[in-house]
């Protein structure tokens, strides 16, 4: 049976070291400032942008929210990042996707100062992280990383899968696993005979965004299986990609859905914004990300 990852649990512990971090920094004269900007009525986007305001406020970071209606407009929009991006007080902005319908959600991207651009989602981020000279690693990714580190999982040598090819999680992950001298293979939706190369994975990372996808026939025994996956199931249950039931008697780690991934995503996001707020007052840096 395998080893549940508490990420909840985890992400607990990082903000408390965070928390400490932040009060050194104050003492410093420097409070990190995160502002997030929130678009439209998208359920789930108000439930995370207020799960990221609570932790901001539990570790000391200072957090304002723009809520604005889905008439807002683009221009409107880039007018306000501009305002942010000008802003000292303000260390990193996020505006939360997905956009309504009729925004350009790049050229949204495009306008966040890349200094503040917690997300990590800039071009310029992104060719950095390539390069492995990134300032803020995406969240996500980030956030398993930090995962397998606390659970003592190294991922040098070892054959890693990643379902899943967007700019968000996928794209990163594969780069991330790669830096840290795993063999990756990235799967996706053209990908032939899939769980004939699922199992081979001794690291599984899934995310593709379907319900309960991942089964037991598709796992490698022993295998480390992380779920990105944030679904529902047939009864609306909030459920990940991987048929939890099935898996975790196979595997040897397993994340939860949830509790598992989403919970450090948040870490991530905080440990960026102290990473931009230590970049803009010229403070000495804290350590690894996500260590």
């Amino acid at each position: 049976m395998a080893i549940r990852i508490d990420g909840k649990a985890i992400a607990a512990e990082l903000r408390a070291q965070m928390k400490a971090q932040v009060s050194q920094m104050e003492e410093d004269g420097v409070t990190p400032g995160l502002a997030v900007v929130l678009v439209g009525e998208d359920p789930a986007s108000h439930t995370y942008v207020r799960n990221k305001k609570r932790a901001c406020e539990e570790t000391g970071i200072y957090s304002e929210v723009h809520t604005l209606p889905a008439s807002f407009g683009q221009a409107a929009l880039l007018d306000l990042i501009a305002q942010l991006n000008a802003r000292p007080d303000i260390d990193g902005i996020l505006v939360q996707s997905p956009l309504p319908e009729g925004y350009d959600e790049q050229a949204v991207v495009n306008a966040i100062a890349p200094d503040k651009d917690v997300d990590a989602f800039h071009p310029e981020n992104v060719g950095k992280l390539s390069l492995g000279e990134a300032a803020f690693l995406p969240c996500t990714p980030a956030g398993i990383l930090a995962l397998l580190r606390h659970e003592g999982i190294s991922v040098a040598g070892k054959r890693c899968v990643v379902v899943g090819r967007s700019n968000i999680v996928g794209k990163p992950m594969a780069m991330l696993l790669l830096q840290a001298d795993g063999t990756v293979t990235v799967c996706h939706s053209k990908t032939q005979n899939l769980p004939a190369v699922t199992r081979e994975a001794d690291i599984l990372i899934a995310a593709i965004g379907k319900p309960k996808f991942f089964t037991a026939d598709m796992v490698k025994p022993g295998a480390v299986v992380i779920d990105v996956g944030m679904d529902r199931d047939e009864a609306g249950k909030l459920c990940g990609d991987v048929d939890f039931a099935s898996v975790e008697p196979v595997a040897s780690y397993i994340t939860p859905v949830p509790g598992g991934v989403g919970p450090m995503t948040i870490a991530m996001l905080l440990q960026n914004t102290l990473t931009a707020a230590r970049l803009h007052n010229h403070l000495p840096a804290s350590g690894k990300q996500g260590s």
